[in-house]
């Protein structure tokens, strides 16, 4: 299959054979990780800038490990440590670093929109790990990644989203990706995390935790983005989990089989059950391998050349360390 994108900035530029494809060819890069040694050589001599603007740590270093194991050069760069903090333009910054002359940016920013600004000032690749409250595209991949490998189809599945979906980037992307996938999208959240135009999401509204679980096959916690409370958005943490942590009780209705998941990091005891977060159910460990097959993939499809799709199955499957 031949590759078109140049960037990875919103999940709303793929269609579904392109995501079937990601999938099928992340199966690759799943079973290259868990070999005994794990890297492979086709990005030898290239180079990607990890550019994060927020604090990150999970998604960082799943992009680090991602392109190091396809044996690209990384490097970081944080907002306390660059220019930004002195005042430059985050336009001064992307010309600064295209003339380093790297292949790839990974960029985090405060601000929605800012990677896809980037791609139109730079010739190089940029994916974007997280805008503002706008899009986390390859949160969404590598979650629905890990289901997949669970499901193998979306048809007939129902997944619940719980929390702050007002701010959450995961949510947004989390939505738009598996409703593309034909899946049935439920919401709950307290009236006051959910977004004002909540009533253009393709989803279900639950104020009851208890209701919204009930058959579901799937539930995506999202971290309280701590931070919210001192907008008064929510009485306090005690009352929040009352009514919206995620316990074993609410799991009764769900389906006997219904997978958990969770972006990281967890707030335990306020967004889920610590037990429940440990159990059998849980999928959590799942996304993070999930994560770095999905973010390889991507660094390859960008930064290895277009080829056909078998052409690129064959060159990833057989290349040695």
């Amino acid at each position: 299959m031949f590759w078109p994108h140049k960037h990875i900035l919103d999940i709303a530029q793929f269609t579904l054979e392109e995501i079937n494809y990601l999938f099928s060819l992340a199966e690759n890069f799943f079973e290259i990780n868990s070999r005994q040694i794990k890297k492979v050589p086709v990005l030898k001599r290239k180079s990607v800038v990890l550019f994060f603007a927020e604090p990150s740590t999970r998604t960082k270093t799943s992009f680090d490990m991602a392109a190091k194991r396809l044996s690209a050069d990384t490097f970081s760069l944080s907002a306390s440590s660059s220019s930004l903090k002195k005042g430059e333009t985050l336009k001064d910054t992307a010309l600064t670093l295209r003339a380093m002359n790297p292949d790839a940016i990974v960029m985090r920013h405060s601000q929605s929109g800012a990677s896809s600004f980037l791609s139109r000032h730079l010739d190089i690749s940029i994916l974007n790990a997280g805008d503002g409250w706008h899009a986390h595209p390859t949160q969404a991949l590598l979650d629905a990644f890990s289901l997949y490998r669970h499901w193998s189809t979306f048809q007939n599945k129902t997944v619940l989203f719980i929390g702050d979906i007002a701010h959450s980037r995961v949510a947004r992307s989390g939505i738009a990706l598996l409703s593309l996938l034909g899946a049935s999208i439920r919401i709950c959240a307290p009236r006051t995390l959910l977004p004002p135009d909540i009533k253009n999401y393709p989803v279900q509204i639950f104020s009851d935790l208890h209701s919204a679980c009930c058959d579901v096959d799937a539930v995506i916690c999202l971290r309280l983005q701590l931070e919210r409370q001192a907008a008064a958005l929510f009485p306090d943490f005690h009352e929040y989990a009352q009514k919206f942590c995620l316990t074993g009780r609410h799991l009764q209705s769900a389906n006997p089989k219904a997978l958990l998941l969770h972006p990281g990091p967890m707030n335990r005891g306020i967004e889920i059950e610590s037990a429940l977060a440990d159990s059998s159910k849980s999928i959590i460990l799942d996304q993070v391998a999930s994560g770095v097959a999905m973010r390889m993939t991507l660094l390859y499809l960008l930064l290895a050349g277009s080829k056909n799709e078998m052409e690129g199955k064959n060159n990833v499957h057989h290349s040695g360390p």
